[in-house]
């Protein structure tokens, strides 16, 4: 009998295998027990046939709690009504490791809660989804920028040095000296770029900010390449096709994941086939503002109009569970009820998102009519914006005084910065920052001092500019911030395995 795990059971169609897992849910039938196994790789429908098994096997079927550990052996039957596409009849079970009862249940839990138990949390199929999405983008990640010909490269976690400014720096200390964890590991990789022409870095990266909204982490995991020998028009071009590449393999590789996640998948294929829109910082605040109009519609308008729909949205739905309650309360059977009430729980999320954006769209105009120019975009502000386009939007050329001290000047108005940001659709925001690195030794060193960093720490950084300088480029996309985009999240604590972020050491 050959062993297989549940994503290869195409393979076994027919077959006998034997398998290990974990039973994640169950239920019973006359003469049937109904075991739902996950192994990590995937999730499947056991039958257990009281007529076709031993009884010491059906009595330990159905006496399983969840989440106990079983070795189960039994025929291959696809059948596409089942989770995954197939089912195993079962003919024999053992019971490895019987399990305690189980705290998480079908039943609704408090973030807090979950957040509290994020150690068992994971094995749920939503948490196994998002997992498996965002391992999937780390292999694309990876398999883009070795077939682009680049090396990817390590900077350290202890430095230092800050890369932009040290307000969110966790200090430490290192032996005798006071160290930093790492903001980024740019200033390194534009070192390393000097030497190898193209690399990458990817690794955990560290914020102090005292923020619990649903962008923020302390802890995260960032992408940042460095090219030699590239200007920001060049830079945008690699990002455009960076975010094309990994949304292409997420949604070619992820289908069913995105299926669990109830994930609509539509938007990608305009992704991976148009241009993104590219908007000066200028452009960009006109449109946010209301006085430049984007397909005929100003922000304004489409924001006045999305509130409208929001109101009409709340009231449809609340006629829905109006229905559906009188429906029950005229009595219907247990199957029926139970169908209804999760319809009437399922609405009354609904509804309660549709509130919030009732209460933060007028928020959003308010807040986009008096935007002041040369001020940084806020999450609100990126959402407006966004809000006009389905593509991911590319803001560059920003008042150098909002941007970091190493960004290049436009020589043609020294006022800006060649930066650039990219703005993911649907209320997301920033996902990439970057931009051209200034090489004039003179303006880095006015930089450094007008930021009030300590000069000395910057003398390694300053002589990548003595000893042959060249023009160079780079950005750092947020792993995080990528997976809640593409699996579309409330919150990005559900992107990390162990989020750390205010307020949260444990587990």
């Amino acid at each position: 009998m050959e062993r297989a795990v549940i994503q290869n059971l195409n393979n076994f169609v027919g077959k006998e295998i034997s398998l290990k897992g974990w039973l994640t849910n169950k239920r019973s039938g006359k003469g049937l027990e109904f075991l739902i196994v996950r192994d990590g790789t995937g999730y499947v429908q056991c039958i257990v046939n009281e007529d076709d098994v031993n009884e010491k096997v059906f009595n330990i079927a159905k006496s399983l709690s969840q989440e106990s550990s079983i070795e189960i052996s039994g025929l291959v039957v696809k059948d596409e009504r089942q989770v995954g596409g197939y089912e195993i009849q079962l003919d024999n079970l053992k019971l490895i490791s019987e399990a305690s009862a189980f705290p998480i249940t079908n039943k609704p839990h408090g973030v807090e809660f979950l957040m509290d138990n994020r150690h068992l949390w994971l094995r749920s199929k939503r948490q196994w989804a998002i997992m498996r999405v965002r391992n999937r983008l780390i292999f694309a990640v990876h398999s883009f920028f070795q077939n682009e010909d680049f090396i990817q490269m390590d900077a350290p976690i202890f430095t230092g040095n800050a890369v932009e400014g040290t307000s969110t720096l966790f200090e430490s200390k290192f032996y005798d000296e006071t160290a930093y964890l790492s903001q980024s590991g740019q200033l390194y990789g534009e070192a390393m770029a000097m030497a190898m022409g193209k690399i990458y870095t990817f690794g955990p990266t560290f914020r102090a900010e005292k923020s619990k909204t649903r962008r923020h982490l302390s802890e995260f995991w960032m992408i940042e390449p460095e090219m030699a020998f590239f200007d920001n028009d060049m830079n945008m071009d690699l990002i455009e096709k960076f975010i094309k590449h990994i949304v292409k393999e997420v949604r070619d590789n992820c289908s069913f994941e995105f299926e669990i996640l109830e994930r609509d998948t539509k938007i990608f294929d305009k992704i991976i086939e148009d241009e993104f829109p590219r908007l000066t910082y200028d452009n960009a605040v006109g449109i946010l503002k209301g006085d430049e109009k984007v397909d005929g519609k100003t922000t304004i308008e489409t924001l006045e109009n999305d509130l409208i729909l929001v109101l009409e949205g709340i009231k449809d739905k609340s006629k829905e569970i109006e229905e559906a309650e009188k429906t029950i309360k005229g009595g219907v059977k247990k199957g029926k009820r139970n169908y209804l009430q999760n319809k009437i729980d399922t609405i009354k999320n609904e509804i309660k998102d549709l509130e919030e954006r009732k209460r933060v769209i007028p928020q959003w105009v308010e807040s986009a009519k008096k935007f002041k120019y040369g001020s940084d975009l806020g999450g609100s502000d990126e959402t407006v914006l966004t809000r006009m386009f389905e593509l991911p939007v590319m803001v560059y050329n920003w008042p150098h005084e909002i941007k970091a001290f190493y960004m290049k000047r436009d020589a043609d108005s020294p006022e800006m910065a060649k930066g650039v940001d990219l703005l993911a659709p649907e209320g997301y925001g920033e996902i990439v920052g970057g931009g051209e690195r200034e090489t004039d030794l003179n303006l880095l060193i006015e930089k450094i001092n007008e930021h009030k960093l300590p000069m000395k720490a910057f003398e390694w950084y300053l002589d990548l500019r003595r000893f042959g300088s060249v023009p160079h480029a780079g950005f750092g996309l947020g792993l995080e911030r990528m997976v809640a985009w593409v699996c579309k999240l409330k919150h990005i604590r559900e992107t990390i395995p162990f989020p750390r972020m205010y307020g949260r050491l444990f587990p």
